[in-house]
């Protein structure tokens, strides 16, 4: 069979756009296309393939399309393999942000983002809640806490509040509770 860049993105925009759910379902997929009708990999290829695309960060129908497509035609092959297996995907992106696009104007739509956004504060809130009886328990956890709402109301990046407030609570632990407990 043939193994020309385009032969592969064909093969693989149609796996991609077959493809609902992901993980499993994409196996008899690539079976019925890449073993049984092109040939181009084994049933024991495959499995590796996707056995390794399990244990890799990311999408396992991509994983297994760039493993396939290198082997099929090197890295030509991997891009055209991605290429196609993730082209559906943006396509339909576009198409739902350009109907997003006219709808999001719509006033009943916006009372709807209105009232979800409602529903997140209220949300936010009660886990705020939640964690706040387990928290703020005593002095030093309410400086924390006061230091963090001081530099949050001056805009001050919330990776250093938070990485401030990770040091001081590291030594607290090891000077001062510590002090106090060997004594």
């Amino acid at each position: 069979m043939e193994k020309s860049f385009w032969s592969i993105y064909k093969i693989f925009f149609k796996i991609g756009l077959l493809l609902l759910g992901g993980g499993y379902v994409i196996l008899p997929l690539l079976q019925c296309e890449l073993v049984d009708k092109k040939f181009w990999i084994t049933n024991d290829e495959l499995c590796e393939y996707y056995a390794l695309s399990q244990s890799l960060p990311g999408l396992i129908a991509a994983n297994v399309s760039i493993f396939t497509g290198f082997k099929l035609l090197g890295y030509r092959g991997a891009i055209a393999s991605l290429a196609g297996c993730i082209s559906p995907a943006f396509m339909s992106i576009v198409l739902i942000a350009s109907v997003l696009e006219q709808i999001v104007h719509n006033n009943f739509i916006r009372y709807i983002f209105w009232g979800v956004g409602v529903g997140v504060v209220i949300l936010l809130f009660l886990a705020v809640k939640e964690m706040w009886s387990r928290s703020v328990v005593d002095k030093f956890t309410w400086s924390i806490f006061a230091y963090a709402v001081i530099l949050s109301v001056f805009k001050v990046s919330p990776v250093f509040v938070i990485l401030s407030s990770i040091a001081f609570g590291i030594v607290y632990k090891i000077f001062v509770k510590e002090s106090k407990e060997n004594k």
